[in-house]
């Protein structure tokens, strides 16, 4: 039997994401009722800039008073997708204050703040769900917290920016170097007029925590990830990389300790082998890999961003919460019961790639030796090249076997104290093997 009272859904930012969200709702009123048990009605829009003309949305409905929309009390769900912390944290719990539960596209504020979200929503008995915050079409959220909740993930390792990804992947066919890479992305819409939150790892960091707190079943904030950009990745590293049988992606991996006693999140480029999955994943597609005591190897790909996916995986979310409100029935919230420390970076177990510039000549290659043993970090692959114009120079190749990071960070400062290493030329770590 079909509710003929709507349920009435306000929505809090009306830009590319929140315009599709509209569209779709409108579009596809019947078949969302139909899905849901119930017609869905848009009570009301909050945007910045009210005379800016929003196609298929009723003038009355647009307001600039995004906190009296969410107060109204006869609103049943509130979509944000404005982003960003404030005022977004205050909108969502006041939304939950006043009976409304919320769908949020919101990585930052759940990265940083979802505990205060959480705690916030199961006081007023309402729903939180974010489906659209870590991989945009992509349903990895709802797996992870639900499909395998049964399991033991051990880790989750992934592409989740489109931005970066793309700039790669073209770094890596066409031989560009960072910056022309980077304009192209630019030029068709990829990247941002300033594209520090993709580049610099910021965003890919958010959906890290995100993604560790649900994998691991503990609280993971933004502050717990260790993070490095991609601007420093040259040609030369992909030379290399090729070499060895890779390429280059800039990797968000969450990863339960050996022992089970900690967990670590991190964000930051890293060598693959072209064997792996993730390798072949292209352009300004996002991909996760996890991997899942009883399930195995799992992976999930599609786009990780724009208007009409992150749209998407927000009705999805949608028909899941207004669901819930019909059945009078509350969703799973947070599952952080293991409260697992989240270990340091230094005690992360991977492997290096290291390339130095070094004197060319006899002995060299023992004293890098050494101080790779003095640090109790074991070499797996050495290459030495002479310098095509001489100038008594070489480029020297080292690739270690596992280590734990802080070991091969120490190895790497006490290269550069060597008077025959006249610089360390490009550091990265290899994973996915």
């Amino acid at each position: 039997m079909m509710r003929t009272r709507p349920l009435k859904v306000a929505l809090l930012g009306c830009g590319v994401v929140g315009s599709e969200v509209a569209r779709i709702m409108t579009t596809h009123a019947d078949d969302l009722a139909a899905r849901i048990g119930a017609p869905v009605e848009l009570a009301g829009v909050a945007v910045r800039r009210p005379d800016k003309v929003r196609e298929g949305i009723a003038p009355e409905l647009i307001t600039t008073d995004a906190t009296a929309l969410v107060k109204r009390g006869d609103i049943d769900v509130v979509v944000e997708v404005i982003g960003g912390v404030e005022p977004a944290r205050t909108l969502i719990t006041t939304a939950f204050e006043h009976g409304a539960s919320v769908v949020s596209a919101n990585k930052a504020l759940l990265a940083q703040d979802g505990a205060t979200l959480y705690a916030a929503a199961g006081r007023h008995g309402q729903d939180l769900y974010y489906e659209a915050a870590v991989a945009g079409a992509i349903p990895l959220i709802r797996p992870l917290r639900e499909s395998l909740a049964g399991d033991k993930i051990n880790r989750v390792m992934g592409i989740v920016n489109g931005t970066t990804n793309f700039i790669l992947d073209k770094m890596d066919t066409s031989g560009a170097g960072y910056s022309e890479a980077l304009d192209e992305a630019t030029a068709l819409g990829y990247a941002e007029a300033d594209p520090t939150a993709d580049v610099e790892g910021f965003d890919a960091a958010a959906k890290a925590a995100i993604l560790a707190g649900i994998a691991f079943h503990t609280r993971v904030r933004l502050d717990d990830v260790y993070r490095e950009g991609m601007t420093e990745v040259t040609a030369a590293d992909f030379a290399s990389a090729k070499e060895m049988g890779c390429t280059i992606k800039l990797l968000a991996i969450c990863e339960r300790a050996a022992d089970g006693g900690s967990v670590t999140a991190r964000v930051h480029p890293a060598m693959i082998p072209l064997s792996h999955p993730l390798a072949s994943v292209r352009e300004a597609y996002n991909a996760v890999f996890v991997e899942a005591e009883a399930a195995g190897r799992l992976m999930f790909y599609g786009p990780g961003a724009g208007g009409s996916p992150t749209a998407s995986a927000v009705l999805g979310d949608l028909v899941a919460v207004c669901r819930n409100k019909l059945n009078e029935a509350n969703g799973p919230g947070e599952s952080a019961y293991t409260q697992l420390p989240v270990s340091s970076m230094g005690e992360v177990v991977t492997r290096y790639h290291i390339s130095l510039d070094v004197a060319d000549k006899p002995g060299v290659l023992a004293q890098v030796a050494t101080v790779f043993a003095e640090h109790g970090v074991s070499i797996d692959t050495v290459r030495q090249h002479g310098r095509p114009d001489g100038g008594g120079e070489a480029s020297l190749v080292v690739v270690t076997h596992r280590a734990p990071d802080a070991a091969l960070s120490g190895t790497v400062e006490a290269l550069r104290k060597l008077d025959t290493v006249r610089g360390v030329a490009s550091i990265m770590r290899v994973e996915g093997e």
